[in-house]
C-alpha cells in the first residue's frame, strides 16, 4: 500500500471509529448491553476508539519504514482531529429530535 492509501485509511477508520460510540449501543461496537450507554461510558469507548486507529497508524508507519517520533502537539492535534470526526454521532445521538 503506498502512503496515500494508508493516509485515506487511517482517516476512513478513524470517522467510523469516531462515531460508533453514538451510533449503537454495544461496548466497543461488539458487547451488547441491557442498558442504554451513558456519556461517560461513550467517552471511555472514544478514547479506547482513538487509541486503536492511533496504533492502526503506528502500524502502517512501521510497514512504509521507520516510525517517526511524535510529542505533544502531535496527539493534542489528533485528538482534536478525532473529536472533530465524532460530531456527527454527538449530534445525532444528543441533539437531533425523535419523536
Amino acid at each position: 500500500m503506498n502512503t496515500s492509501g494508508a493516509v485515506w485509511l487511517v482517516i476512513l477508520v478513524a470517522l467510523v471509529a469516531a462515531n460508533l460510540p453514538f451510533l449503537n449501543n454495544r461496548w466497543l461496537a461488539v458487547w451488547p448491553r441491557a442498558t442504554e450507554k451513558a456519556w461517560w461510558q461513550r467517552l471511555a469507548e472514544l478514547l479506547v476508539f482513538y487509541l486503536l486507529v492511533g496504533g492502526l497508524g503506528l502500524a502502517l508507519e512501521q510497514h512504509q519504514g521507520q516510525i517517526y517520533p511524535q510529542g505533544w502537539a502531535f496527539y493534542a492535534t489528533t485528538g482534536a482531529l478525532f473529536l472533530t470526526l465524532a460530531f456527527p454521532g454527538f449530534v445525532w445521538r444528543y441533539l437531533m429530535r425523535r419523536g
